[in-house]
């Protein structure tokens, strides 16, 4: 009985680290899309500049969205959330057309002020 126990409890660490890993992975994995798409790959700056359709605007919201459930590879997790939020903000309200959506998402995409936090190795 003994042996069989030790053998359970190895078994859930094992499975609750593999998990950890996983997530701690998808977060990262996230991340990179978010930065390869909305912000190298212009995205952002189309939405910000007025030049993109529905269906971009769309796709940033969403990839912000997905951004702001993810974990921050390094710093404090409510500047993470305070950052996150105002990008999903300032997307929605390009999406919803508001009037002055566009300088809203150039001042919370300002890379400098999330990569000085929060930017791993």
């Amino acid at each position: 009985m003994r042996k069989f126990l030790t053998i359970a409890v190895a078994l859930l660490v094992t499975i609750g680290v593999v998990t950890g890993l996983s997530q701690a992975g998808s977060d990262d994995d996230t991340i990179k899309k978010v930065m390869k798409t909305a912000m190298k790959g212009d995205l952002c700056k189309r939405v910000a500049d007025g030049k993109a359709n529905d269906d971009e605007k769309k796709e940033l919201l969403s990839l912000f969205e997905s951004l702001s459930k993810t974990n921050p590879p390094k710093g404090d997790a409510e500047s993470w959330k305070t950052k996150t939020t105002a990008l999903v903000n300032a997307a929605q309200a390009a999406v919803d057309g508001k009037t002055g959506a566009g300088a809203q998402l150039k001042k919370a995409a300002t890379c400098k002020a999330c990569h000085s936090v929060h930017k791993g190795q």
